[in-house]
């Protein structure tokens, strides 16, 4: 995806037209997700209501490096797609208006999910995802995540847009 796109607010964003880059703090407002559970740290592209390419700086100060695996570590399959998800999270707020309404995408499948490589400390996780369906209040999404270009893994989610759960 293309990182020399004119940037403009996903608002007044035409379907097929960027509206990325997305820095940190409107990554947080599209996501309820924090330390340690946020997995996306910067969006390099947003075509709303098409994709998303999303970047995830993995860092030995990782929790979860400490025990997954002492003395080699890699970074758990499972967060890999939940880093995926969390990117397809972020296309979907953006493309439907919904940062800052209180809205929370939730997972409800995942489908043909691979790994192909391990992923280590001190690399770009890029997360690129796209739009496979999109209806009111479910959507549909391919998933992959690459380092230096190569794909280590890939899957297939369903998320649906809800209220949060009442207190």
């Amino acid at each position: 995806m293309s990182t020399d796109n004119v940037n403009v607010d996903a608002a007044d964003a035409a379907p097929g037209r960027s509206s990325g880059p997305l820095d940190i703090g409107r990554v947080m407002a599209a996501l309820p997700h924090r330390y340690p559970m946020l997995l996306v740290d910067r969006v390099v592209d947003l075509v709303p209501d098409t994709s998303i390419s999303a970047i995830k700086a993995v860092s030995m100060n990782e929790q979860f490096f400490q025990g997954h695996f002492p003395g080699r570590p890699i970074m758990p399959g499972v967060l890999i797609v939940e880093a995926m998800a969390q990117a397809a999270g972020i296309l979907a707020v953006e493309s439907l208006g919904l940062a800052g309404s209180g809205k929370l995408v939730y997972f409800m499948a995942i489908d043909g999910a691979k790994f192909r490589k391990p992923v280590e400390p001190g690399v770009l996780l890029q997360l690129d995802v796209t739009f496979v369906q999109k209806r009111a209040s479910v959507c549909k999404f391919a998933g992959r995540a690459l380092v230096d270009g190569q794909l280590v893994a890939e899957a297939n989610f369903t998320a649906m847009i809800a209220d949060p759960p009442k207190a």
